[in-house]
């Protein structure tokens, strides 16, 4: 009973792994799709009736799919390590809620490809510095394009531009904070919120990574010295009953060595 129960275990785990093979170019394409379309709708207030539409539907299509994606890969998980599945992907569920994860996601995404699945310390690294380079970027222009959306138009508003929204949003993730321009409405002030965690989050994973790679870089300079002397020692060392040889060639010599380690 319980090799069918891995058997089927691993069945799961294959078809799960097949339908994000399948779909992650979609996902990708279709999450690019909307972070371009609700640029377009927050920056051009002007727009056609039709394309106005077009975009709201874009939008609408793009939750659903992501909803879809999470679903069909829960089911997929095989039962007793669904509830995990879900606590291990937050990104992936609340991205079927909230716009702002909606944005995260499609970086999530790009996790998927072959070559940052790699288990190696280069496919390691990559995967940690292009997330972070990206989720910064993608983070500061969907929360500052949230922000303008919020307050553009409310009274006594200090962000009423796309660059207002992006210099406030650098300066905030960036913990400078001046003060020049700032949030006046509750949905604004939430997205600063949000701005400032991942701010902390963004900044203290660059600095772990920084450091273990100057950790792990000074290591292998400390090392390499000892490992050309050791083998330098191995291709020169003497041979153990040479020490007669050494010590004179009187059989009841020592070497200095020896003298040295008894004192």
């Amino acid at each position: 009973m319980s090799g069918a129960g891995t058997g089927e275990q691993d069945l799961d785990l294959a078809r799960r792994r097949a339908w994000e093979e399948r779909t992650t170019t979609p996902l990708i394409v279709l999450g690019v799709g909307f972070l371009g379309a609700y640029a377009l709708l927050v920056l051009e207030e002007r727009l056609p009736g039709w394309l106005h539409l077009a975009l709201q539907i874009l939008l609408l299509l793009a939750w659903a799919m992501f909803g879809v994606d999470v679903v069909v890969r829960c089911a997929l998980t095989p039962r007793g390590h669904r509830i995990a599945f879900l606590v291990h992907h937050p990104l992936d569920v609340l991205s079927a809620v909230l716009p702002v994860f909606r944005a995260l996601r499609v970086v999530s995404l790009v996790h998927r490809v072959r070559f940052f699945r790699g288990h190696g310390g280069d496919a390691f690294r990559a995967r940690i510095v292009s997330s972070m380079l990206v989720y910064a970027v993608v983070f500061i222009i969907f929360i500052a394009l949230a922000t303008l959306n919020a307050e553009r138009d409310a009274p006594r508003a200090t962000i009423t531009s796309f660059g207002d929204a992006i210099w406030w949003a650098c300066v905030t993730i960036a913990t400078v904070g001046y003060g020049d321009m700032y949030p006046v409405t509750v949905p604004g002030r939430i997205f600063a919120v949000m701005l400032m965690i991942g701010g902390i989050a963004i900044v203290g994973t660059a600095s772990a990574t920084i450091v273990s790679l100057f950790t792990e870089r000074i290591g292998q300079l400390r090392e390499r010295p000892h490992e050309e002397h050791e083998r330098a020692r191995g291709t020169h060392e003497p041979p153990r009953d040479g020490r007669a040889a050494d010590a004179g060639g009187h059989p009841d010599a020592v070497p200095l060595q020896d003298d040295l380690r008894r004192e």
